[in-house]
């Protein structure tokens, strides 16, 4: 999953002293609420992914992109603390649990966002399930449209691919391996608590922090989810067709795949559709599921692409009958 790797001694420390980042930015108070009824596009949050920051300028320009598409979009980038460095290293470290909880603080309390009737949401990579879990946690303010690139919603099977020669990250994915289901991975290491493997998924649903409960698979179901996902006027599933960053890449349509058998087990055939867990059968017979392919590798994203993403999804008056 990573693109990079660091001194598991090192991250090892950090982990250890990860605590809760600081509260965003907020806006002017001069900011105005956007009315159910107004022209103006509705609010775009963006959720980044592993290894990124909410400052990032290819992040920006995404938010640029969504004005210059509908001019008028108010763009909050979600970020667990103001520096841009240790919101990054937020992608990395800390329990997601905690993580999830200041997000829903944060956009409750914003003085825009929490005056609004909805907003849209963007996920990239490991930030579309994040917001899955905003919207099934607490949805307030309600997201009207989710769409997700490249995201890890089934989890992932391998933490990562290593170079041959790469040592540091290989000291690191051996760490991950012998200590995935320790409560000290599960409420330190972000990438463990989406961590997934068919082959033990008794280990899974036990000691997974994160994946487990927000996709309903433990024998206890969470009603609330299920309602707060149906809320959705869409959800659109974007997978890239030669991603080797997220194995398995067809965890972005929220499929099962088996590693000795190679086979893929599509979302429609799994017991989270058929017996509809998360309301994600309910959503796709009312035409709000959709499942899209990018061409390329994870995360390599074209304005075109981008472009019209916004135009169908986002904006004033998509599916704006929802909400009323």
């Amino acid at each position: 999953m990573l693109k990079c790797c660091a001194n598991i001694v090192a991250l090892v420390t950090l982990a250890s002293a990860a605590t809760i980042p600081q509260r965003p930015l907020v806006a002017g108070p001069d900011e105005q609420p956007i009315s159910a009824t107004s022209l103006t596009p509705l609010p775009l949050v963006i959720w980044h992914g592993l290894g990124d920051n909410y400052k990032a300028d290819g992040l920006r320009s995404v938010g640029s992109l969504a004005n210059s598409t509908h001019p008028g979009t108010y763009t909050y980038f979600v970020h667990l603390d103001k520096d841009p460095s240790s919101d990054r290293t937020a992608t990395f470290l800390g329990n997601l649990t905690e993580q999830v909880s200041q997000v829903c603080h944060d956009l409750r309390m914003h003085p825009v966002l929490s005056r609004t009737p909805a907003i849209n949401a963007l996920g990239f990579s490991q930030g579309g399930q994040f917001l899955r879990a905003y919207i099934q946690r607490c949805n307030n303010p309600p997201v009207r449209t989710l769409v997700t690139f490249g995201s890890q919603h089934n989890g992932i099977s391998e933490f990562q691919n290593c170079g041959d020669n790469d040592w540091l990250c290989k000291s690191w994915d051996g760490y991950l391996k012998r200590n995935t289901w320790t409560q000290f991975v599960q409420s330190r290491l972000v990438p463990a608590q989406y961590y997934r493997n068919p082959e033990d998924l008794e280990g899974y649903l036990e000691n997974s922090n994160f994946l487990a409960d927000i996709n309903n698979e433990r024998k206890v179901k969470n009603a609330t989810y299920k309602e707060n996902l149906k809320k959705l006027s869409k959800f659109v599933m974007y997978m890239f067709s030669e991603d080797t960053t997220v194995v398995p890449k067809e965890s972005a349509h929220f499929a099962e795949y088996n590693q000795t058998s190679n086979e893929v087990t599509k979302l429609r055939d799994r017991n989270i559709y058929q017996e509809d867990w998360l309301g994600l059968k309910w959503l796709d017979e009312k035409g709000r599921l959709e499942f899209k392919t990018a061409e390329g590798g994870h995360m390599q994203l074209s304005e075109k692409l981008l472009r019209e993403t916004f135009r169908k999804y986002f904006g004033a008056n998509v599916t704006s009958d929802h909400y009323d």
